[in-house]
């Protein structure tokens, strides 16, 4: 099996034309759901997030974004509703970034992590992650190192596991690093994860369902391309 996963790196302060495409291409519930925000910047991510994830999709369906309709799926992940749910989609945030991804006939999931030293990253890899990928976090040089260590694998598990429509907690042990192809605890089913390169201080992974590899495209949209990082 081939697939085919297009990925839009976009920034939450994106220029006030572009956040006024997003905000027009929203449907009534997430209007509400923006506006019931209490920050104005939560509110600005989550129009920014979905506006752009809308128009990725629409370029892809050939259709109008605002037409577009979702349903919950299994554990609640969004599913593009009929006649398009042919076209799978996954959106994440973290920090100033988003990341918004579409995979025809597979499923995928993304995820961008914002490298965040102060968290502790060996502690929470030794609660979470298996012991090698533990060690692997708390042997970095440093606590950029470490941080960006626990940002990259963090990111390839959440991929795995949106892609899976899986819950976190159970899939958190599943071993990613320097693997190509990985299988969920919860559902028990084969995944190819592949990292993105992400702006720097970030990092991000998508996969897709299923042990073939896929072809990828990641674009920086609405077009400035930030500082990256490998």
């Amino acid at each position: 099996m081939t697939g085919r996963v297009r990925v839009w790196i976009v920034p939450v302060d994106v220029p006030p034309d572009t956040a006024a495409r997003c905000r027009e291409v929203l449907d009534d519930g997430e209007r509400a759901r923006a506006a019931a925000l209490l920050s104005p910047r939560d509110e600005q991510r989550f129009t920014v997030a979905h506006g752009a994830l809308r128009m990725l999709a629409g370029l892809e369906l050939k259709t109008r974004p605002a037409v577009l309709a979702w349903t919950p799926g299994r554990h609640g992940k969004p599913e593009l509703a009929p006649p398009w749910s042919w076209l799978h989609t996954s959106l994440s945030h973290s920090g100033d970034m988003i990341a918004a991804a579409i995979s025809a006939g597979r499923p995928v999931g993304v995820d961008i992590q914002h490298l965040v030293p102060g968290l502790g990253p060996a502690g929470l890899s030794a609660r979470f992650f298996p012991p090698d990928e533990a060690g692997y976090v708390a042997a970095g040089r440093d606590a950029s190192a470490r941080a960006d260590r626990f940002a990259h694998l963090w990111a390839r598990k959440e991929a795995v596991i949106k892609a899976a429509g899986g819950l976190l907690w159970p899939n958190l042990k599943i071993a990613v690093h320097g693997r190509c192809v990985v299988r969920c605890a919860e559902p028990r089913v084969s995944h190819r994860v592949a990292d993105l390169v992400a702006p720097a201080g970030y990092r991000a992974a998508v996969a897709v369902t299923g042990a073939a590899p896929f072809a990828m495209t990641a674009t920086y949209w609405p077009g400035a391309v930030p500082a990256l990082a490998s």
